[in-house]
């Protein structure tokens, strides 16, 4: 297995190339843009035998993936930012026709103000729009999760389009050693598109149909089963995947030092790294605290996050978004699964990397001091922006 030195929207390329769609419909973005670049170069040279569209709009776009794989083919596109909030129409119709297009997304901050750097408020303002949404950590997970995409996506309890999230520039501008599988190694673990749901002239079906108020609760159910679905399918995916290749990953989040911790912090994307070194050295100073990292946070793997956190005295959602007036939406679906599971444990909020706003390891360590004084019955602000001392709560 090849290594190559890539940043992380090189990755990206490389595991398209490698799953090797039938069309790629592109629009460019910043920070998103070197992977369609590099597409059309593998499409230029010969090394991906696809169909290159270069469309007018990020809204086209998708709108030309929902129609390639309406008619029984394998579709890839990619976006950021407002391209994404431009999608927004498509990502339902995409959803609700259960199309399986995988879409690269390099979150980035949304306007105004403008800003061309990254935090996750893109993609989780769109969460209710009913794709997989998966954060990669790293490059290599990037590459990793374009193979694994399709083939949670096109499984036939599933059917359900994959939002790939990468960090806007911390990881897709940055670069490192990756793991390249070779081509019929990774062609022979996607597999050749089998479509379920598309165009054909010897069996006719209604694709683009409407529902009325007797119906449409049927189909929504049938969408919401195959997201569920989606977390039984994460699993046997990567169990193959480590099979073949060597690499595992844990499903749905990652539970890090939480056997015996009494303190976490929870978060998603690449800060979870620091995080991680950040844990590390807590507990060489005695501190137990762990790491949860949401690897999906669509599917919500409700369960799997009702045992990591089952038993700590302490939590903190550290998380890079805010729902204007209320808090940061992560934290909110947290509290529900802690509502649901009857678990009692405090827990606070912080918003921090708004705009690409830089998370430093201090910044880490006032939050592991702040676990530390709720374990000990200390008073906590709810609801804490990174940086901003006060905050007037409603």
């Amino acid at each position: 297995m090849p290594r190559k030195f890539l940043s992380g929207d090189e990755a990206v390329a490389e595991g398209i190339r490698l799953a090797q769609p039938d069309v790629i419909s592109a629009y460019p973005i910043t920070p998103q843009t070197v992977t369609v670049e590099r597409l059309s170069e593998f499409v230029a040279n010969g090394e991906l035998e696809s169909h290159y569209m270069y469309v007018e709009s990020e809204h086209s776009a998708l709108a030309a993936a929902i129609g390639v794989s309406a008619a029984g083919a394998r579709a890839f596109t990619a976006t950021s930012s407002q391209g994404l909030l431009y999608m927004a129409e498509c990502l339902t119709y995409a959803s609700g026709g259960r199309f399986p297009i995988v879409m690269m997304n390099a979150n980035r901050a949304t306007a105004l103000p403008w800003n061309i750097y990254g935090d996750q408020r893109d993609s989780i303002a769109l969460l209710d729009h009913g794709w997989i949404q998966a954060y990669a950590e790293d490059a290599q997970e990037a590459l990793d999760l374009c193979l694994m995409a399709y083939k949670i996506a096109e499984h036939p309890d599933v059917l359900t389009p994959f939002m790939i999230n990468l960090d806007g520039f911390a990881l897709t501008h940055t670069f490192e050693s990756v793991d390249v599988p070779d081509n019929k190694d990774a062609l022979d673990f996607v597999g050749r598109y089998e479509a379920f749901n598309c165009f054909s002239f010897d069996e006719p079906k209604n694709i683009g149909y409407s529902a009325g108020p007797a119906y449409n609760k049927y189909f929504k159910y049938d969408e919401h089963l195959g997201m569920n679905c989606a977390l039984k399918v994460i699993d046997e995916v990567e169990r193959d995947f480590e099979a073949r290749f060597g690499r595992s990953y844990p499903g749905a989040l990652e539970s890090y030092h939480m056997e015996d911790t009494e303190l976490c912090i929870l978060t998603l994307g690449s800060i979870s790294g620091l995080v991680r070194e950040c844990v590390d050295i807590a507990r060489e100073r005695g501190i137990k605290l762990g790491l949860v990292k949401l690897r999906y946070l669509r599917p919500l793997p409700s369960g799997q996050l009702a045992q990591a956190l089952a038993g700590i005295k302490a939590l903190c959602v550290l998380e890079k978004d805010i729902s204007f007036g209320a808090e940061g939406t992560v934290f909110t679906n947290i509290k529900s699964v802690l509502y649901d599971y009857k678990i009692e444990l405090e827990c606070f909020n912080v918003i921090a990397g708004l705009g690409g706003d830089d998370i430093l390891p201090q910044d880490i360590k006032q939050i592991v001091n702040t676990l530390v004084d709720i374990s000990h019955n200390k008073p906590y602000k709810r609801l804490q922006f990174l940086g901003i001392d006060t905050l007037q709560e409603g």
